[in-house]
């Protein structure tokens, strides 16, 4: 088998199931440049045939997995180990392509002002392929959380936002490389702070945060898209005010405006009961995420998550010394299988899960997460479990790094 040098060939990938606007079809995929393309103009008006088919033996092939809450994985830590961080988002970005993921976005937790400083700068955006999966920007969890829900945030490193937007920039120096920020939208001054990211295209997340219903419809009009991991770090649902969670069925969000939830559906953060509940609510919100640390990838024992130090046993990983969870080790390949599981939604819907929803969330979905023409061939090929074959991004193949099948 030979490879081609280039990729501006077209490719056809045969024998196979895709989905593609919310349903499963038998349909070849046809590639050239980087991009899906419209096999019906190829043929009625350049009258060319591919010069790659690929069997794909009966597989499914589902738009690249995005994720948008990852601290780290395989021994590396994005907010602690500062002085090799491009090394480090370099080694966690070619270790998801074993998982489907194929768009990323590096999760700082609350840190030093120093760190963020540090960090940020290196952190920037980075088209895919065969050096890992694409950078679509930074996610800074905190610092400006609440306290009493800091999870395994350290406190000592939490802040107010006393200065307004001003304490943004004295803490991080500089906005460019952040796609998304996390904040408790009780906090003082968090309305005109919301605002403030929204017109620098910054999208915002509610999280870590005993906030009501009230303050987070709230947010909510003032410009705030989305839920940080919903039910972990927050208030849990109660019948007179359900807080944070009450956003999935608020009748205050404004036409229009879908607001997204990321979910852990590790088997550890969010009971089976649970992702039933978020599902049957509010379906096209949720997105999955992993909310990875360091230690996905790696055996049990003690390993660094920003400024603590965790541990890893029995498939779970906890502030060291303690039994407070900080954060997942599963994989979203993993996720995603558990998901459909245990809410018994249908292949579609726990794909677009870790596809579409995290792509419009972003804001995204015009090229990424879909199989549509004109959209960037990053795709993923799926065995009847679900489990991942292959890794494509912009129509190469990433994971595992086997040749293609050139024509005869």
């Amino acid at each position: 088998m030979v490879k081609s040098s280039s990729n501006t060939l077209l490719k056809q990938f045969y024998n196979c199931q895709i989905l593609r606007n919310g349903h499963i079809i038998k349909e070849d995929l046809w590639v050239r440049d980087g991009r899906f393309v419209n096999p019906e103009k190829i043929f009625y008006d350049e009258k060319i045939q591919p010069g790659i088919k690929i069997d794909c033996c009966g597989m499914l092939i589902s738009p690249g997995f995005i994720e948008l809450q990852i601290n780290g994985g395989y021994g590396v830590d994005f907010s602690y180990d500062i002085d090799t961080v491009q090394a480090g988002i370099s080694k966690v970005a070619v270790g998801l392509l074993s998982s489907g993921v194929t768009s990323f976005c590096p999760t700082l937790v609350t840190s030093p002002s120093e760190t963020y400083k540090k960090v940020l700068p290196q952190i920037v955006k980075k088209s895919g392929g065969a050096h890992g999966a694409t950078v679509l920007g930074v996610h800074v969890e905190g610092p400006f959380i609440n306290p009493l829900k800091k999870g395994a945030h350290p406190e000592n490193c939490i802040k107010t936002l006393d200065e307004g937007f001003q304490s943004l920039l004295n803490m991080y120096g500089s906005l460019d490389n952040i796609c998304y920020l996390t904040l408790a939208p009780e906090l003082v001054n968090s309305s005109s702070v919301i605002k403030g990211l929204c017109e620098k295209n910054i999208k915002v997340s509610v999280g870590h945060s005993i906030a009501n219903l009230c303050q987070g419809e709230q947010a909510v009009k003032d410009g705030v898209t989305f839920i940080t991991h919903l039910f972990n770090a927050m208030l849990p649902f109660h019948h007179r005010d359900p807080g944070l969670v009450g956003l999935l069925t608020s009748k205050q969000i404004p036409q229009g405006r879908i607001v997204h939830y990321g979910i852990i559906a590790d088997g550890v953060h969010t009971h089976p009961a649970a992702l039933r509940i978020a599902h049957r609510t509010h379906p096209e919100g949720l997105v999955l995420v992993t909310d990875a640390i360091s230690a996905m990838g790696l055996e049990e024992g003690i390993h660094q998550l920003g400024q603590l130090e965790i541990e890893v046993r029995s498939g779970r990983a906890y502030i060291a010394g303690t039994n407070t969870l900080c954060g997942s080790i599963a994989e979203m390949a993993t996720c995603i299988r558990f998901f459909k599981k245990a809410t018994g939604c249908s292949t579609v819907h726990a794909l677009e899960a870790a596809t579409l929803h995290p792509a419009r969330a972003i804001g995204i979905e015009s090229v990424k997460g879909v199989l549509n023409f004109g959209a960037d061939a990053d795709f993923v090929l799926l065995n009847s479990d679900l489990e991942v074959i292959s890794t494509w991004i912009a129509g190469e193949q990433v994971y595992p790094r086997l040749c293609e099948k050139e024509k005869d």
